[in-house]
């Protein structure tokens, strides 16, 4: 991998010792520089997971990408920095509290001193690696975590503005690699049931909140609370958008 080239990719220029603090840095620079979006979908393009083809998708090509591509590829250059890395299994929960199948969603392992869950592959969710620890309430960016074990499960939980917790997804700790999500990641890409073929999201974090393109809308999300969001007036505006806000040039 070349290092040099994925660190500019996502802006980084800090410490590179395998520390709790720059897998911090790293997972912040990374959700701040490459968005969550399922474009290549809409635009018939093959998600290809290995190394080599999402390296040149996210870094030469300055894409972003799905749970998949994102912290597949992440989970590369963390290795690579001396880090050791699992890839997860995860289901992810709905409205009612109902999870999905298994390999839904991928998310990270970091090993440590201490154990850490990582995901730069999940949209708006948890900014900072988070311990691994049960029942350990974790605050950040107005929003409180905790992970909740169960038998082989355990389960990611958030709580918003002081209410009731929500569970994110639920995972194992069992390792896994590419080959184990290929067939959930074809899911995604050609089912009808699917959202991600239901509609076109693009969204990144910034240091003050979230910028989202869904649909035919741009929404600006503030950490404060504060949210403005309009119609978008057509394909060139969309373009318009996804070059000067993401960066991206189809």
């Amino acid at each position: 991998m070349n290092i040099e080239a994925y660190l500019e990719r996502i802006n980084y220029r800090g410490s590179l010792l395998p520390s709790a603090k720059t897998l911090r840095d790293l997972q912040l620079a990374h959700l701040v520089a490459v968005p969550f979006e399922n474009l290549s979908i809409h635009w018939g393009e093959p998600i290809v997971l290995t190394d080599e083809a999402l390296f040149e998708k996210i870094v030469e090509r300055r894409r972003g990408g799905f749970c998949y591509e994102l912290n597949g590829l992440f989970a590369a250059l963390l290795r690579n920095l001396g880090f050791k890395v699992a890839m997860l299994s995860a289901g992810v929960a709905d409205d009612g509290g109902v999870f999905s199948p298994a390999f839904d969603h991928m998310t990270l392992l970091v090993s440590l001193d201490e154990r850490w869950l990582v995901d730069v592959g999940f949209g708006d969710t948890f900014r900072e690696p988070l311990r691994l620890e049960m029942g350990m309430e974790q605050a950040q960016n107005g929003r409180v975590y905790r992970i909740d074990a169960d038998g082989q499960w355990w389960t990611l939980m958030e709580f918003k503005n002081g209410g009731e917790g929500r569970a994110q997804y639920r995972f194992d700790l069992q390792s896994y690699h590419f080959g184990d999500y290929v067939e959930r990641c074809r899911y995604h890409q050609t089912s009808p049931e699917s959202h991600f073929t239901q509609k076109r999201i693009c969204s990144r974090a910034t240091q003050t909140g979230r910028l989202t393109l869904s649909r035919n809308r741009f929404i600006t999300a503030l950490l404060s609370g504060d949210r403005q969001e309009r119609v978008i007036e057509g394909e060139d505006e969309v373009t318009q958008i996804l070059e000067e806000h993401f960066g991206m040039v189809r």
